[in-house]
């Protein structure tokens, strides 16, 4: 799927494995600098498998990586996955996105989540989550503002840079096609 808008030369494409140190580099950027990524030590390409998706032979049971692009630079990924691989979850997805620092705060976060949302309806998803560190006031704030509710919380559950943080869980119903 590709989403454009002409007016700021944006594509919203599934991810190819020759984007895969552009995914880093912004990934990383927020293990180092953020509580936006929960790890402390910055990942390597395994992390982002874009092939595994092409070996699926059913397209519904694909989960690939997205990439958010501008005039040809990748300043956005984004994933939606099942919430547990079990069948009887089926209807329920995570999504996570990230975009490079000096790209948001200009509306690209909810195109991004857009077409996270419509791929969710495409596979059935009645309900999506979004899990986001309390130390993140931006995603919070932004999850809180695009039709998520807090729908829990597990206190204390990580640190980073020495200190605690909640993981606060966030959930928004799909409306049917």
């Amino acid at each position: 799927m590709q989403e454009r808008d002409k007016l700021k030369n944006l594509v919203i494409r599934e991810a190819t494995p020759q984007d895969t140190q552009e995914m880093l580099e912004i990934f990383n950027y927020y293990i180092d600098n953020s509580f936006a990524a929960y790890l402390e030590i910055p990942v390597g390409p395994e992390f982002f498998q874009t092939s595994h998706a092409e070996s699926e032979p059913n397209k519904s049971e694909r989960y690939p990586f997205y990439v958010m692009e501008e005039d040809n630079r990748v300043i956005g990924i984004g994933a939606l996955r099942p919430y547990l691989p079990f069948p009887n979850f089926q209807h329920t997805g995570v999504v996570s996105y990230f975009i490079l620092p000096e790209y948001t705060r200009k509306g690209l976060g909810i195109k991004l989540l857009d077409v996270l949302c419509q791929e969710a309806k495409k596979k059935n998803m009645k309900s999506l989550l979004a899990s986001v560190s309390s130390k993140n006031q931006a995603s919070l704030n932004f999850h809180l503002k695009h039709g998520f509710t807090e729908c829990g919380r597990f206190k204390v559950a990580g640190t980073k840079f020495g200190k605690f943080f909640d993981i606060v869980w966030f959930q928004k119903l799909l409306e049917d096609g």
